[in-house]
C-alpha cells in the first residue's frame, strides 16, 4: 500500500494564465511543511480560466489512469477546501491550514496558527469574504486578466 492510498491527497488547481503558479507552490509548500507525515502528497494541476480551488481526496487515491484529471474516480472522497470564486480570493495560509487540519487530524493543534481565534475555524471563514482577503483577490484577478487579455473569467 502507498502513501496515497494511507493518507489524503490534497490538488491545487490553478489558471496559468492568471499566473498563480507561485502561489499554488506557496501554499503546497506550507502544507508539506505543516503535514509532512500527514498527506499522501500535494499536488499541483495548471489549469485555464481564472480556477484556482484546492481539494483533499480521503480513503483510497484514484485510479492511476485518472491521476492528473480534473475529477477523481477513486473510491475516495474528494473535498473542496477552498475555491477562489465561492470563498473569494485565495485563503489565508492559516485558514488553509485549519481547513486541512479539520480532515486530516482533527485533534491536532496547529500552535500559532490556533492562538487568537474565538470559537471554531468556521467562524473566521464567514468574517472572511467581507474584506481583505477578498479585496485582495479581486485585484489580483484583474491584473492577471489584464495582463493577459486572454483568461476571461479572470476579470
Amino acid at each position: 500500500m502507498d502513501a496515497q492510498e494511507r493518507f489524503p491527497c490534497v490538488t491545487i488547481r490553478f489558471c496559468t494564465q492568471c499566473r498563480w503558479m507561485l502561489r499554488a507552490a506557496y501554499y503546497a509548500q506550507e502544507l508539506l511543511s505543516t503535514f509532512s507525515t500527514s498527506l499522501g502528497q500535494v499536488s499541483l494541476q495548471p489549469s485555464t480560466g481564472g480556477i484556482f480551488t484546492i481539494t483533499i481526496q480521503t480513503s483510497s487515491s484514484p485510479d492511476v489512469a485518472d491521476m492528473g484529471t480534473a475529477t477523481a474516480t477513486g473510491t475516495g472522497e474528494v473535498q473542496v477546501l477552498w475555491d477562489r470564486k465561492r470563498d473569494g480570493g485565495f485563503p489565508e495560509v492559516k485558514d488553509l491550514k485549519r481547513r486541512v487540519r479539520d480532515v486530516v487530524e482533527p485533534g491536532r493543534n496547529l500552535g500559532h496558527v490556533d492562538r487568537g481565534v474565538s470559537g471554531t475555524g468556521s467562524s473566521a471563514r464567514e468574517k472572511e469574504p467581507e474584506g481583505g482577503e477578498a479585496g485582495e483577490g479581486t485585484v489580483v484577478v484583474k491584473g492577471g486578466g489584464e495582463a493577459e487579455g486572454k483568461c476571461e473569467d479572470c476579470v
